[in-house]
């Protein structure tokens, strides 16, 4: 693998780590600026609604230019909204700086997993995607928990100035190791948008926005569930949380080599697998060792279905791939934000703490029903264009594609007909 994907995967972990460590230090910004914690949480809401607009606009903006040249400017939009959060003097500033800096979010992912792909040999495209989202997976197990340690030892603030930090690390990654290269002739707002003409690549972010959503219905409501039907003091809630980063990061490293030899068949196990370990988890929740155990496997499993989702996009719309790849960065946050409504909808209703995992289980069963309904619709388009195929070669070379072993032969000559002797 080139070294190249290393200053992506540091992007991705700096953007791994601003977008999670807020959680860890919602009380201490609340505090600071003497707003309610339901106040403080826009500054989670408000990040990941930036993620989703975020994404294709600034992917659209981007046709003008190289990718390189976008993600540089990307790594400069996420070191200035992480500053700005750093510094701000009031709650309404430190939002906008969350807005400016999930703005880099989505297009960083979308363009970075073009250029990861198109740095490899095609037979390792999900490999390089997958190891382009280790730096997010490895966030989880090493920024989000130290960042959340440094925050509430040393200031929130003195947090995100390190973020910042490492986001100029990222920016002078993709500076020396990225390839130059010129802004790809397909690279127009027409033909990213003409990519949305096909049904498969809408059924990639649905299966995106409901398999992983399942995920984060179960995570969102995690600490309260690990503690109160668990039994796990709050302290071990942040363990925990590392277990399931590791899960990640071991799920993220199988997805992308598994989909490499067969991406369809590791979506439907990891899917089907995802389903039954939140179903599961109904159950495992009230014993703290099944429970840990659970949680890991679900880490592991939902960030398998990242990189075959990914690379999927890619091959659908692979005469155009950069709008599509940054929407379905997109719709992984549209559908944790999704998956929060409901799980948070569930309890509300008067169900236990353990109602959100069956939620989940439902969302990726329907992501694993959309997959095997994309199979066979790719199974499908690619016997009619073989049809066609063999169809127009028969015509050029003036044969008749029949049935039976004389099927092929050439067209007899017509009779003529006798005239007047």
């Amino acid at each position: 693998m080139p070294l190249a994907l290393l200053a992506l995967a540091i992007g991705a972990f700096g953007i791994g780590t601003t977008e999670f460590v807020i959680m860890g230090v919602l009380p201490q910004v609340a505090g600071d600026f003497g707003v309610s914690i339901p106040t403080a949480g826009w500054l989670v809401t408000g990040y990941a609604l930036g993620v989703v607009f975020g994404a294709p606009l600034l992917t659209v903006l981007g046709t003008k230019v190289s990718r390189k040249k976008m993600l540089l400017f990307l790594m400069g939009l996420f070191v200035v909204g992480n500053l700005l959060s750093a510094v701000a003097p009031s709650f309404s500033l430190m939002l906008l700086g969350r807005v400016v800096a999930s703005l880099a979010h989505g297009a960083f992912f979308g363009i970075g997993s073009v250029v990861a792909a198109d740095l490899v040999a095609p037979e390792k495209k999900a490999s390089a995607i997958s190891l382009m989202f280790m730096g997010l997976t490895v966030a989880n197990i090493v920024g989000v928990p130290l960042g959340t340690y440094i925050g509430q030892a040393a200031g929130w603030r003195v947090t995100f100035t390190l973020v910042a930090a490492l986001g100029v690390i990222g920016f002078l990654g993709v500076a020396r190791l990225i390839p130059e290269a010129g802004r790809p002739k397909t690279d127009t707002v027409r033909t990213e948008f003409a990519a949305f003409k096909n049904v498969q690549v809408w059924l990639a972010m649905a299966m995106t926005v409901l398999g992983y959503g399942g995920v984060f219905a179960a995570v969102t409501y995690i600490t309260p569930m690990m503690t109160e039907v668990a039994g796990y003091t709050e302290g071990a809630v942040t363990w925990l949380l590392v277990l399931f980063g590791i899960g990640m990061f071991l799920g993220n490293l199988l997805g992308g080599k598994f989909a490499d030899r067969a991406l369809m068949p590791m979506l439907f196990v990891s899917l089907g697998a995802l389903s039954l370990a939140l179903l599961t988890f109904t159950a495992t929740a009230h014993n703290k060792v099944l429970a840990a155990i659970t949680l890991t496997l679900i880490g592991a499993l939902g960030f398998a279905t990242v990189p075959p989702l990914q690379k999927w996009v890619l091959d659908q719309a692979k005469q155009a791939p950069t709008l599509a790849s940054a929407a379905n960065i997109g719709a992984f946050n549209l559908g944790n934000a999704l998956a929060a409504w409901l799980g948070g909808v569930v309890i509300a209703s008067g169900l236990d703490l353990t109602a959100p995992n069956w939620v989940g289980a439902l969302l990726s069963g329907t992501a694993l029903l959309l997959a095997f309904l994309a199979a066979f619709l790719d199974r499908r388009g690619r016997a009619a264009a073989a049809s066609v195929e063999i169809a127009s070669a028969a015509a050029e070379a003036g044969t008749e594609p029949g049935s039976g072993p004389e099927s092929g032969r050439p067209r007899a000559a017509a009779p003529v007909a006798a005239g007047p002797r």
